[in-house]
């Protein structure tokens, strides 16, 4: 029996899950702008307890890698990486874009189709992942500012293109008179309770993270008004 505690806080919905040999024990999902803060720990107690658990039965926790919300994230992994420290656990680390696409293929399989989840990195710019309907990846996890030839090369290869996630909503202006074989799926987020099966195979192979230099991808520098740094991206507008 191994039991894994998933944290997903890359958006503003908080998302925690426990898993046991991949298979859902409870999770939970809030939907609360800024709320990983305050809603974080107490949801992971609440979710041990309806499952009659202790901390001390975790074997591990996953956690979102990102890319996504700065603040989320942090917040996520400093969660994470102390429980992992105070109760002697590995670290497992799960891309925010995997579950996504792990949700959708849950119900929408199809071959000659790729699937692309996409999370929104403000303006027209998008973090997004390209993946086959084995899940195999086809383009890593990368960022990109749309324009309507951004997936002229999927459309000449494959006879659907499926895009989810809340950065592919305002693909839908731009792409839909491009070609008929794009396709958005609506209300698909990040969430924890996606993360078992990837965890689980994690686990068994030791892909472990170090907890003292682990830190998630961003998909680009942190910036805020009174700092220095931009990224690459932002010095170009």
């Amino acid at each position: 029996m191994s039991i894994i505690l998933s944290i997903e806080t890359s958006t503003p919905i908080c998302s925690v899950a426990i898993h046991n040999d991949a298979k859902l024990m409870a999770n939970a999902d809030l939907y609360l702008e800024k709320s990983h803060s305050n809603s974080l720990t107490p949801l992971i107690e609440q979710l041990l307890s309806h499952c009659d658990l202790k901390m001390k039965d975790l074997e591990a926790i996953a956690v979102s890698s990102g890319p996504g919300s700065y603040t989320g994230l942090r917040i996520g992994l400093s969660t994470a990486k102390g429980l992992c420290y105070a109760l002697e656990i590995p670290l497992i680390s799960i891309s925010s874009l995997d579950s996504m696409t792990v949700q959708v293929l849950n119900f929408q399989k199809e071959e000659a189709s790729v699937y692309i989840p996409m999370l929104d990195a403000r303006r027209m710019e998008v973090f997004y992942k390209v993946s086959a309907p084995d899940h195999s990846e086809i383009k890593e996890i990368s960022n990109l500012i749309i324009e309507a030839d951004a997936f002229q090369d999927y459309l000449d290869n494959y006879e659907r293109i499926y895009l989810f996630g809340n950065g592919a909503e305002k693909t839908k202006d731009l792409l839909k008179p491009v070609s008929k074989k794009f396709i958005w799926i609506d209300h698909v987020n990040p969430s924890a309770q996606f993360f078992g099966k990837m965890a689980f195979d994690k686990f068994k192979m030791s892909q472990f993270e170090d907890l003292a230099y682990f830190e998630p991808n961003y998909g680009k520098e942190f910036y805020s008004p009174n700092s220095k740094k931009k990224s690459f991206l932002d010095l170009n507008r």
